[in-house]
């Protein structure tokens, strides 16, 4: 494909919202990703703030990325935010080659393949926790593994190896989530892990210091199935982090919460469902009760299950669960799809709505609005050009709804092509330090397979954002392929 760095604009077409929908959307920049159960009405410190300037920074998992020769060895490249957003200030590339960084960066390792964000040893500097989950470990098998590298005032200093797999395939790192899950006050990591016929989700407690115990607490198995996606979440008020994951195998699928019992340590399911096999997962306060709520998309049908949450699931629905105080998704819930006239867009097998979630405040009022990536939407002809949806509830009710945006809206930078997988990630933080959301969507199909970020600071007044590029050959980046496919949160 020829390059589309450079902003162009263009009327909607097909399957999106046209240029006054974008207009009417002015709140379309989003926040740091917010908490569950706290309040959105005061603008977010900096989820991903790994230099501690106040400005949130972007982190871009490249798996696929050669690295000293090694093919798919694998980056983390942290776009450093600043007064001028994202692309302006410059970046950094984190791999197994990097000083201090734990590993070797080898042919195949995948390092990057999932990313996630936390202070996790409380000096105020953010953190990167990265999974390489085609690494091999001391024996020689491929097994995975999960790194933490510190955040520090020059970007970044050394690491320490948080999870080492033990059996070939073992495949840690592949998902990540962060929080504190037994609530003492260490942050700890959830993660998935693999063995033979058997998946499951672990936490490795903090801390993460030398000598510090690296055992894995097991959450959920699974025997011809395993996770697929995890986020943490206060869902039940008591001040712990809570863990939240979907999963799909031969006869079995669905969401789950855990909760880790302080007084037992061990693991009780607060809140459920089996009858759906669900790709994105997302947590925030969309109705604005102070109470966590659970976002859950691209919901599908399980064939093994008699009953459902949405009986519409053509090309794929969002589920919304609502928190309740004094229990676990105590509240109503709703569906999303493309079928009805507030949502943009018209539903069509195979677009996997909703696969990618991210939550944020947009105009601190106090709910939560849900940014929806759809890497396989079709626009026009062109096949897996990808779309995303802007999505907020509907007057003091819980139903969804919000305008599509492509390539090819007004604003957006570039032209929907087949393949280029806009949507395939998205992410929130303060990129442009003013208080006010930004956003972040990846588009790894962009400019042959090489990849871009398209970022869009917080409107101040209409018309609604332009959203640029940030794409490796702006960045000066080597080595690069699928830019965009994994944004930290």
């Amino acid at each position: 494909m020829a390059s589309k760095a450079d902003h162009v604009r263009k009327p909607a077409r097909t399957k999106i919202l046209s240029a006054g929908a974008l207009c009417a959307a002015t709140v379309l920049g989003v926040a740091g990703l917010t908490a569950g159960g706290a309040s959105a009405a005061e603008p977010a410190v900096p989820t991903a703030d790994y230099n501690n300037d106040g400005y949130a920074d972007l982190a871009v998992g490249v798996p696929g990325a050669t690295v000293g020769g090694k093919a798919k060895a694998g980056y983390v490249n942290v776009v450093w935010g600043g007064a001028s957003g994202l692309g302006k200030h410059g970046s950094t590339t984190v791999s197994q080659a990097t000083a201090g960084v734990p590993g070797m960066a080898e042919a195949g390792d995948a390092f990057g393949t999932a990313v996630d964000s936390n202070d996790m040893n409380g000096d105020g500097y953010s953190d990167l926790i990265v999974g390489a989950p085609d690494e091999d470990n001391d024996a020689g098998l491929s097994a995975g593994t999960v790194a933490v590298v510190w955040g520090a005032a020059g970007g970044f200093k050394g690491g320490f190896t948080a999870a080492n797999g033990a059996f070939s395939g073992g495949s840690y790192g592949q998902l990540l989530a962060s929080g504190d899950f037994d609530e003492d006050g260490d942050k700890d990591i959830a993660l998935n892990t693999h063995f033979d016929e058997t998946s499951s989700v672990s936490v490795r407690p903090g801390p993460f210091t030398s000598g510090s115990p690296a055992g894995l607490s097991r959450v959920e198995g699974w025997h011809f199935a395993g996770p697929r996606a995890l986020v943490a979440g206060d869902f039940d008020g008591d001040g712990a982090d809570d863990l939240a994951f979907s999963y799909d195998g031969m006869e079995v699928s669905g969401t789950a919460v855990k909760s880790r019992d302080a007084g037992t340590g061990e693991w009780r399911t607060t809140w459920s469902t089996g009858d759906s096999t669900d790709t994105g997962l997302a947590t925030g306060d969309f109705d604005g009760d102070d109470t966590a709520d659970l976002a859950i998309g691209n919901v599908q049908p399980n064939p093994e299950s008699e009953s459902t949450h949405c009986e519409d699931r053509l090309g794929g629905a969002i589920l919304t669960v609502y928190g309740k105080q004094g229990s676990t998704l105590g509240g109503p819930s709703s569906c999303t799809t493309q079928s009805g006239p507030q949502v943009g867009g018209s539903p069509e097998a195979g677009d996997d709505f909703g696969a990618r979630l991210a939550s944020t405040d947009t105009d601190q009022d106090g709910r939560d609005e849900l940014i929806a990536g759809s890497e396989a939407e079709a626009v026009g002809t062109a096949e897996n050009a990808g779309t995303f949806w802007f999505l907020t509830a509907t007057g003091t009710g819980t139903d969804l709804a919000g305008p599509a945006f492509s390539q090819n809206s007004a604003g957006v930078a570039g032209t929907a092509e087949t393949g280029d997988r806009f949507g395939a990630a998205v992410t929130a933080g303060d990129y442009n330090g003013d208080r006010l959301p930004d956003f972040a969507v990846g588009t790894p199909g962009e400019d042959a397979k090489s990849g871009g970020v398209w970022y869009a600071r917080t409107p101040t007044n209409d018309p609604g954002p332009e959203m640029t590029s940030v794409t490796p050959g702006k960045l000066g980046l080597s080595g690069a392929s699928g830019y965009g496919a994994v944004l930290s949160r």
